[in-house]
């Protein structure tokens, strides 16, 4: 049986190992477009302030590793450009593999919108390993501000990580919050923490192009409002799949091109498989289908997907929206629904906030915690939570993320046995005194 991969990272890598552990007659076939195989695309703003050391810390497998050690034929360089689904083979400019099942692991692209300038030196997007390796020979002594368009998670990530380096920040947010998907007051204390670092905010402005200096080098970034002088510019507005070479392919995409797949991560072309940030998840809480490319979800949906391309059948049970961040001195969290979701579904929500204590208010480990629950206004079941401290975030985010999964009510979160010692927590936890103020 000849296994063929289109991606060689989370997703991708995760299906293989699955097929050679479990059909030791498989032969594996992956086809990567860059040169670097599973490495941690989530570590990459780390590597730009040097708390990730090197590059090569990031990679978990090195493409030999999969060669020699597990007998997979790893290629680089090979990207994939169409499918013929008719004839079972895929092909890029030099190249024609056939096979028998297929798993399309592509992953997504950074978003760039069509500004003027944008071709400029010292203007990037951060995806990949050689986007951060760019980044950081951009980063020489004459570079004191960069400016940071994109106010998500990894525009929070790279601005810190700047500031981390010495080096000045603006950062402009076409929305007037930050921090994607988080409620108003949640995304004050985000904003709060930003400027308590030196972060300028331009908060509910667009940019509109970029101007240069003789050597081709960024120099002015013209928004809304005003023109900044910068010596830096990185785009992080968001990521799109990577499944335009599927045109005429007869797979189906979704309104924001990711591959439709059923539970088993299978597509509507027959023996061919689609997995991580190129495909859709299943939302457990909106009840159908999303785009929520997380390396979480990559690399469950890979494995589930070999699994099921080898006959061993096991569904993926979806998702609930759960992310965490650090953004300076605080941990930034959420899952499930924020209030615009729940009202987009018709439900008829209501939230409940707190500020409280991570542990026993006298003890001086004590640090403060925003806490903020989305619940049905009728049946009251959970929807959905954020979590903003110093500490203590982590463990309130997976606790409600587990509640989420099995549909519980407020009062169910009132009564869960949670953990308690005055180090560790104050007697009624945090997320259990947000239940309780509905």
């Amino acid at each position: 049986m000849n296994y063929v991969i289109i991606g060689g990272d989370a997703a991708g890598m995760s299906a293989a190992m699955q097929i050679i552990r479990n059909d030791k007659e498989a032969k594996v076939t992956v086809l990567e477009s860059g040169t670097y195989y599973s490495y941690a695309q989530c570590g990459l703003p780390y590597l730009l302030s040097g708390v990730v050391g090197e590059q090569d810390d990031l990679v978990a497998r090195d493409v030999e590793t999969f060669r020699q050690k597990h007998g997979i034929d790893a290629r680089v360089n090979h990207t994939v450009t169409s499918i013929d689904t008719q004839n079972k083979t895929v092909s890029g400019e030099d190249f024609t593999v056939q096979y028998d099942k297929l798993l399309v692991a592509t992953g997504a692209r950074p978003i760039v919108p069509k500004w003027n300038g944008f071709e400029l030196g010292r203007i990037h997007t951060l995806k990949t390993i050689p986007d951060a390796l760019r980044i950081m020979e951009n980063l020489t002594d004459e570079v004191k501000h960069v400016t940071i368009v994109g106010g998500g998670y990894i525009g929070l990530e790279v601005a810190e990580n700047i500031v981390m380096t010495g080096r000045k920040v603006t950062l402009v947010n076409r929305s007037e919050r930050l921090g994607a998907g988080f409620e108003k007051s949640m995304s004050k204390l985000i904003q709060d923490e930003a400027e308590t670092h030196g972060v300028e905010l331009m908060l509910g402005e667009e940019v509109h192009s970029f101007k240069g200096n003789q050597d081709g080098n960024v120099t002015e970034v013209s928004t809304t409002s005003r023109t900044i002088q910068t010596d830096m510019v990185i785009a992080a507005v968001g990521v799109t799949p990577n499944t335009d070479f599927l045109s005429g392919s007869g797979i189906h995409l979704s309104e924001k091109e990711a591959i439709k797949v059923n539970a088993y991560l299978e597509t509507n072309v027959p023996d061919i498989y689609a997995a991580g940030d190129c495909a859709t998840q299943y939302h457990r809480l909106k009840q159908k289908d999303d785009f929520l490319p997380l390396g979480t979800h990559a690399n469950k949906q890979g494995r589930l997907a070999g699994l099921n391309m080898i006959g061993n059948a096991r569904p993926f049970q979806g998702v609930v929206g759960t992310a965490i961040m650090q953004f300076f001195d605080l941990t930034l969290a959420k899952t499930g629904l924020n209030s615009a979701e729940a009202q987009d579904l018709g439900f008829p929500c209501a939230i409940s906030e707190t500020e409280t204590s991570t542990s026993a208010a006298y003890h001086p480990n004590a640090e403060r915690i925003n806490s903020l629950l989305v619940y049905h206004g009728d049946t009251e079941q959970v929807l959905g939570g954020q979590f903003i401290g110093k500490t203590g975030v982590d463990k309130r985010v997976d606790v409600l993320a587990t509640a989420l999964y099995y549909k519980v009510t407020m009062e169910e979160i009132e009564n869960l046995d949670l953990s308690y010692a005055p180090p560790y927590n104050s007697v009624w936890d945090p997320l259990q005194q947000t239940a309780r103020r509905r």
